[in-house]
């Protein structure tokens, strides 16, 4: 898929950057100004159909937040306030959004346009472009920056000491020369029927489709559409193992606790793979299939206390894992009439985000049950990525989150979540919460639908 055009060049070549043009903070806009609610999906969106434009066209951020004659529910003393707000909308009209990751005051997004654009408190801060491969993944380790791209590699950013707006590229994966060093060796290559021919095992020849850091952030874990999932050293970016993981793309990995790492794929599976010492350096092998299913696993998460692991699927549900009972399956989360996409975890928090344009919010309780706090809804396409960062600004004895989305309506939005909001009425189950923080009823089957649907692709 192609991104719409730019008349001007904002970013460097691919070795350096330049900051980026600065915008305005973010501003007031009356209430009838706020984003509309989506119409009815469409899933040709996920071919890369282009959507309508924004409406904020002078600005890249654009607010939701109340005016002085909109007195917020708070203030009025509605009782089905919730603090879950959408705060702003960043829309830029250069290719649906695919990656996000977010870090303090910062916030990376990447797209079908090739470009990483660094975003600081919602004005544009810096920005570096890729010569190749759209952005499918980014991930942060202290002062570098991994992104995986569409082409199958891996490129790596560090920020410069002297101007945090500058970022150079300092390495591809694999390493010229651990390409040059494994060519020499036969049994360097290996079979592919794809393309009918021999590849080296510390390539990817297929699309990158998420990047995960273990704990101790010494590995780099890339997960790819060529079935495999590989090992780095993220020191010196060497390919230390390659694993054929599964009998289809892998569409979803996560490294989570006890030296554990998670993978799931088109083949509808979910695989626990365990590393172990082996020499002096580690080895990964198969443990346990979490989950079999006709439908593929499209997304995977573990939550920062890593007592859980959840698992998105095609067919919009939400499967988890508790830690605390051997991994024993805990029960699953029914909040989406499409494929989920993306999940994201922080604090009693869990976000699913979905090809229905919507992003469920959950909260776990201590006996880990779960409870459906709302559904945030504004983008007018299906919701590609999630990052999650803490609210520094939330008042004493409140635990809220910022919650940044992107879509592939080529825009991301802002959202402003609180542990502490009250859940959907139990007795009026199908409602949400929109973005002015009034509950209002949904349709019908959306709060709970279960049955399968065709997505068509299975890779996402």
């Amino acid at each position: 898929m192609k991104g719409s055009t730019r008349a001007n060049k904002v970013f460097s070549e691919e070795s350096t950057s330049l900051p980026g043009q600065k915008f305005g903070r973010l501003k007031n806009y009356p209430d009838g100004d706020e984003s509309p609610s989506p119409p009815n999906y469409d899933p040709d969106l996920l071919g890369g159909e282009e959507t309508s434009t924004s409406p904020f066209t002078k600005s890249p951020w654009s607010t939701h937040m109340y005016s002085k004659e909109h007195t917020s529910p708070e203030a009025a003393g509605e009782p089905n306030f919730s603090p879950n707000v959408l705060m702003g909308s960043l829309v830029r009209e250069e290719g649906h959004i695919y990656s996000l990751a977010a870090s303090g005051d910062l916030l990376y997004t990447g797209s079908d346009s090739k470009n990483i654009r660094i975003w600081k408190k919602q004005n544009e801060f810096s920005g570096f472009k890729s010569n190749s491969g759209l952005v499918k993944a980014i991930i942060l380790a202290n002062d570098k920056i991994f992104t995986g791209h569409q082409d199958g590699k891996i490129r790596v950013w560090r920020v410069s000491t002297k101007n945090p707006s500058n970022h150079k590229r300092v390495g591809t994966l694999p390493t010229l020369r651990n390409l040059l060093r494994c060519s020499m060796k036969p049994s360097s290559y290996v079979e592919v029927r794809r393309h009918s021919s021999k590849v080296l095992w510390i390539k990817h020849f297929d699309a990158i489709s998420c990047l995960s850091l273990s704990e101790d952030k010494t590995l780099l874990y890339s997960a790819s559409w060529d079935k495999t999932f590989k090992v780095w050293r993220a020191s010196d970016f060497k390919c230390l193992e390659s694993i054929n993981a599964h009998d289809d793309a892998v569409n979803a990995l996560v490294a989570g606790f006890d030296g554990l790492v998670f993978t799931g794929s088109a083949d509808g599976t979910v695989k626990i793979w365990r590393k172990e010492l082996q020499g002096k350096g580690t080895k990964h092998f198969f443990s346990q299939t979490l989950l079999k299913q006709e439908c593929a696993v499209t997304a995977l998460a573990v939550n920062p206390e890593a007592t859980m692991v959840y698992c998105g699927s095609s067919d919009g549900l939400v499967n988890f894992w508790e830690r605390e009972k051997n991994l024993q399956h805990g029960g699953v989360l029914r909040g989406h009439k499409l494929a989920v996409l993306c999940l994201a975890a922080a604090g009693c928090l869990v976000f699913s985000g979905s090809a229905d344009m919507g992003i469920c919010v959950w909260r776990r309780s201590s006996e880990g049950d779960h409870i459906c706090l709302s559904v945030l809804t504004g983008h007018t396409g299906p919701v590609k990525c999630l990052a999650v960062e803490e609210d520094k600004e939330a008042t004493s004895g409140e635990k809220r989150w910022i919650v940044y989305s992107g879509s592939l309506d080529k825009s991301v939005k802002m959202w402003r979540v609180s542990e502490q909001a009250p859940p959907m009425v139990p007795n009026q189950k199908h409602q949400h919460y929109t973005s002015d923080g009034y509950c209002v009823p949904m349709l019908s089957s959306a709060p709970s639908f279960a049955s399968r649907t065709s997505m068509g692709s299975r890779r996402i």
